[in-house]
């Protein structure tokens, strides 16, 4: 099958692809993401759009990629199955592929309890590996999960997200290996700031040839602040932030420290592009659109093919 993705296109003609993620508003204001996408428009391939990320609630994954697309951006569909049945899944699936939508990122999703309805039940019907093995058979096979014939199959990149950092280091790589086996064409990375972890996390993926079946994008974010490289470290579960970056960020003054993010962010994608296995870089900037350019200009990686 031909996907008609921008992001396949780029990793398969061997450049260094690079995503970027827009976070939806907490309302309903369209305008907020077309602000968004004239920030990322031009200088990424494509750029993810959370579902509802840390389990706050914003406006939908699906509705705020049709305003990327309108804008002219490539959407990759974050779609969890914290918040969905195997029946709304593939519905909205079915939905993204019909309006254009040529990527989608299957995840679990942070637990609602950490979100802003923490007495919600989360649904977890399937899990992401699961989901994403209903996605391919929808694509490959053309068929729903319980078996039944699809009129028209989804034409769709199929990603999944992994996390080096997540102990135990041996059961991270077992991860990465069942969601290969499900039907990842690509995987985007957590954060990466300690980078010793990850080139073992990496090299291991290399030994057992999981490289050569799957696009790896390693996942940066700039630090805004000290503090914030200290509350990632201590509050988000599965984030690794070294004692050296945060003593590199607390080295510097307050209002430079934005100024530092970015050149630590801009290091990291320099030593990601001569890893043998990387394809490219996801940049999560976390409410902070403005810098990604700033960091794909800074990194050489302009202009995007």
């Amino acid at each position: 099958m031909t996907v008609k993705s921008n992001l396949k296109r780029v990793l398969e003609e061997g450049k260094f692809a690079v995503t970027a993620e827009c976070g939806p508003p907490k309302g309903a204001d369209p305008d907020v993401i077309m602000e968004k996408a004239a920030l990322l428009k031009g200088i990424v391939d494509a750029v993810n759009v959370t579902d509802n990320q840390t389990a706050i609630v914003r406006m939908s994954s699906l509705a705020a990629c049709s305003l990327l697309i309108k804008a002219g951006i490539e959407p990759v569909f974050q779609v969890t199955v914290r918040d969905r049945n195997r029946i709304a899944l593939q519905s909205d699936i079915l939905g993204a592929a019909a309006i254009g939508i040529n990527n989608v990122l299957c995840l679990s999703g942070d637990h609602q309890i950490f979100g802003n309805e923490p007495q919600s039940m989360g649904v977890f019907d399937i899990d992401s590996i699961q989901l994403l093995n209903v996605v391919r058979n929808m694509r490959d096979r053309g068929k729903l999960s319980g078996g039944d014939e699809l009129t028209k199959s989804p034409d769709l990149f199929i990603g999944a997200a992994a996390n080096p950092f997540a102990d135990p280091l041996d059961f991270r790589v077992i991860r990465l290996a069942k969601k290969i086996a499900a039907g990842a064409d690509f995987i985007q990375t957590q954060c990466i700031f300690n980078m010793d972890r990850f080139e073992k996390w990496l090299q291991m993926a290399i030994d057992r040839g999981f490289t050569e079946k799957t696009f790896i994008l390693g996942g940066v974010s700039p630090l805004k602040s000290a503090g914030m490289a200290k509350y990632m470290n201590n509050n988000v579960a599965g984030m690794d932030v070294p004692e050296s970056v945060i003593k590199r960020m607390e080295g510097v003054p307050k209002d430079k420290q934005k100024e530092e993010g970015i050149k630590i962010c801009v290091e990291t994608i320099q030593r990601l592009k001569g890893l043998k296995g990387i394809k490219g870089v996801h940049i999560m900037a976390i409410e902070w659109e403005e810098a990604v350019n700033e960091i794909v200009k800074r990194a050489g990686l302009l202009p995007r093919p």
